[in-house]
């Protein structure tokens, strides 16, 4: 009985001895392998951000993140003690993501190599590092609000980074290695993957000379303004190509927390206004095209005129005066401007108004961008085409009234405005961005009429005499409007505009600048108009334009 007891108990530990050498030996070497094996994202190099002439505005350096295997972890006190002076962290925050049972957790991002080698050279079980890159701004805030930055992952969070995400981003890969006991990569180890794929490099049409000028010149009048804001937009009009957009206050992309929110916004593509007389030059268009009057038509403008309920007078008091429409434009006379907008039905005004962009989006694509507003002829009242004629009721970005200049310096033709010149494959195959669409909105002959107006509006007789630049023809257009407060729901400070282009009689550059509520002074031509004057001199320069070497036609402004 013994015997056949012990032939029973051997057969048994014989058949298990089989089961663990011939069919769960491949099982457990899997197992075995399988806990030795690792795998992380191989990140794609995001695409870098360059000007017109190849400066990096956006880039990525090399960089690791901090890893951690709670479970490999021997003493979380004693390795956050170590690593707090290395990575000038807390070791108390440091403990607590050190001490756990997660495989992998982070411990901190996109520290530098130089970092990683302090780190790595203390061989700590349990602490590990993947391969990554830091987004860095080398020209700091210089054209932060077109560029906008990034998230901690590494994703878009505003402007164009936000905008052009997934061209920028790359495709991804992904790495399977194999590590030793401490969770240290085996160099001579097992590895397998795809490999990422970078991203591509955008170039805009942004100068950063420019630009820079730009930032400059409206950022110094916000502050002597004490305004809330100002925008200044430099654009070429035959190309739509914008070669400036400038926000202020602005922000510093490398430390975008540090910032109001709202200074990370492009407030000259994402927040509308009124934009006051700058919008007579649309009505003067309508009437040109409509031939109801011509730039010498005699006009005999009262102290105030009343339409429906409502008395409406101009900027300053005077008495009744006798204007040529030239006139009426140069001295930006509402009373003017609605008597001969009377001669259009609101159905011809809203059309012209239209067919300049107005209420709708440039077509640029870029992310947050304001339609502006525009109320159609059929929820008009009685004063309704006295005010939008003058610019009120009506609301633009700063890019959308630019444009509508730019199109009467492209002789009426509107060119979708851009910022985008081309984009770069990671292979380095380079995609020039399509031509921009185009529309006629007005007549070669209204156009070249406008822009004769618009120089009256810096003659001596003008309202924006000191914008004049030695040399050059200028042709441009003052705005002191209201500025509609929504939390009241009434008008509560102003926007303060100039908008013009040079050379006069063959324009290459427009530029627009307004100055949001500020509180020193509220006319165009006295607070944007010298901002104007500093970034139309120094574009013209940077881009080698000179003077046509032609006078300035003698006009009348008064009969």
């Amino acid at each position: 009985m013994l015997m056949v007891m012990t032939l029973i108990v051997m057969s048994l530990l014989g058949a298990r001895l089989v089961e663990l050498q011939a069919v769960t030996a491949d099982g457990t070497a899997t197992l075995a392998e399988s806990q030795r094996m690792r795998t992380s994202v191989d990140l794609a190099q995001r695409g870098r951000i360059l000007d017109a002439n190849g400066a990096v505005l956006a880039t990525s350096v090399i960089a690791r993140n901090i890893t951690v295997d709670q479970t490999l972890v021997k003493d979380a006190a004693a390795e956050a003690e170590a690593l707090a002076p290395i990575l000038g962290a807390d070791p108390l925050e440091l403990e607590r993501k050190l001490a756990g049972t997660k495989r992998f957790a982070y411990v901190a991002r996109g520290v530098t190599p130089a970092v990683w080698e302090q780190i790595s050279a203390l061989a700590l079980p349990g602490i590990l590092s993947e391969s990554t890159t830091k987004r860095v701004y080398p020209s700091g805030s210089l054209a932060a609000n077109v560029v906008g930055f990034v998230g901690r992952d590494g994703r878009g969070l505003g402007g164009l980074e936000y905008g052009q995400q997934d061209l920028l981003a790359g495709k991804n890969g992904e790495m399977t290695y194999e590590v030793a006991g401490g969770g240290r990569r085996i160099p001579t180890g097992q590895e397998e993957g795809v490999n990422a794929v970078a991203g591509s490099d955008v170039t805009l049409t942004i100068d950063r000379d420019i630009q820079f000028e730009a930032q400059s010149a409206i950022a110094q009048r916000v502050r002597e303004a004490k305004a809330d804001g100002g925008t200044v937009v430099v654009m070429d009009p035959r190309t739509g190509r914008i070669l400036a957009l400038a926000s202020a206050p602005t922000f510093d992309p490398n430390s975008p927390g540090s910032s109001d929110p709202a200074d990370r916004n492009n407030r000259a593509l994402t927040e509308a206004f009124e934009p006051g007389s700058t919008a007579k030059i649309m009505t003067m268009a309508a009437v040109l095209e409509r031939h109801v009057a011509t730039p010498t038509t005699r006009l005999t403008v009262p102290p105030t005129i009343k339409v429906a309920d409502k008395l409406f007078h101009d900027a300053e008091d005077h008495p009744t005066e006798k204007l040529t429409l030239t006139g009426v434009l140069a001295k930006s006379s509402n009373i003017g401007t609605i008597l001969v907008a009377q001669k259009l039905t609101p159905d011809v005004l809203y059309g012209y108004l239209k067919r300049f962009g107005i209420g709708e989006r440039t077509g640029m694509g870029f992310p947050g961008e304001a339609r502006g507003f525009l109320p159609v002829p059929s929820s008009w009242s009685g004063t309704s085409l006295p005010t939008i004629a003058f610019g009120q009721g009506l609301s633009v970005t700063s890019v959308q009234a630019a444009s509508v200049f730019a199109t009467i310096a492209n002789d009426g033709v509107r060119v979708t405005p851009s910022l985008i010149a081309s984009t770069t494959d990671s292979d380095g195959t380079v995609h020039q961005s399509a031509a921009p669409a185009t529309r006629r909105v007005i007549s070669p002959s209204t156009a070249s009429q406008l822009r004769t107006m618009m120089e009256a509006v810096v003659s001596e007789g003008g309202t924006a005499a000191g914008v004049r630049i030695p040399g050059y023809r200028v042709a441009g257009k003052t705005a002191t409007a209201q500025r509609y407060e929504p939390s009241c729901k009434c008008y509560k400070g102003y926007v303060a505009s100039f908008i013009g282009m040079a050379p006069a009689d063959a324009p290459q550059l427009v530029v627009a600048v307004s100055l949001i509520n500020p509180r020193n002074g509220h006319f165009g031509g006295a607070e944007a108009g010298p901002v104007f004057k500093d970034v139309m001199s120094f574009a013209l320069q940077a881009q080698r334009i000179p003077p046509t070497g032609t006078r300035s036609p003698v006009t009348k402004l008064t009969w």
